[in-house]
């Protein structure tokens, strides 16, 4: 009897055994078989990476190209605005000049006429000019130019005609034939046309 148990005993372990040995075989086969089918799925989606590559190089070159257009367009507003500023800065003072330039235009008619006058004295003229002298320094130093138009062809960019007026010689037709008033540069650019006279 005890045989007989320990027969049965056995015949049941035998059974576990293999069952558990089943149990695995079938366990191998199934990751064996997920294996397989991993690799063939990432043979199949091989390609969508090369094309899922080409799109991330597409896609860094169009970040490439969008950075170096913001670049240049910034250095452009970058050297236009130091450009303006430097513009801003040499003609700031246009509008007080503008200001002073009848004031110069005044001395100037007085010195003529006070060296014309014979009642005034020779000390009040030097000083006249002194100040006169003085005043047009300072206003050089700020960059303003008087234009030289007497003779010189007529330029709308720079003459303003206020007549025409018959020309004393064949060679001065369509030249400035008087200056009535003096124009001015301020660092190379018109704040005031010179006006003239031109011949025909």
């Amino acid at each position: 009897m005890a045989q007989k148990k320990c027969g049965k005993i056995f015949a049941k372990s035998d059974m576990i055994m293999t069952k558990k040995q089943d149990q695995e075989n079938k366990s191998k086969e199934e990751s064996i078989e997920n294996i397989d089918a991993t690799i063939e799925n990432s043979s199949e989606t091989q390609p969508v990476d090369n094309d899922t590559e080409d799109s991330g190089i597409d896609q860094l070159q169009v970040e490439k190209e969008k950075y170096l257009r913001l670049y240049s367009e910034f250095e452009n507003f970058r050297r236009r605005t130091t450009k303006e500023r430097l513009e801003w800065m040499q003609t700031a003072s246009k509008d007080v000049i503008l200001n002073v330039l009848p004031v110069i235009d005044d001395m100037e008619r007085a010195l003529k006429s006070m060296e014309t006058a014979g009642d005034i004295s020779k000390s009040a003229i030097e000083g006249m000019e002194l100040i006169y002298k003085k005043l047009y320094s300072i206003m050089e130093k700020t960059g303003l130019k008087p234009m030289n138009a007497q003779g010189q062809p007529f330029d709308p960019e720079l003459h303003e005609a206020i007549t025409q007026f018959p020309a004393p010689s064949p060679d001065m037709v369509g030249k400035v034939v008087d200056e009535v008033e003096k124009g001015y540069l301020l660092n190379d650019k018109v704040i005031r046309f010179a006006k003239v006279v031109v011949g025909n």
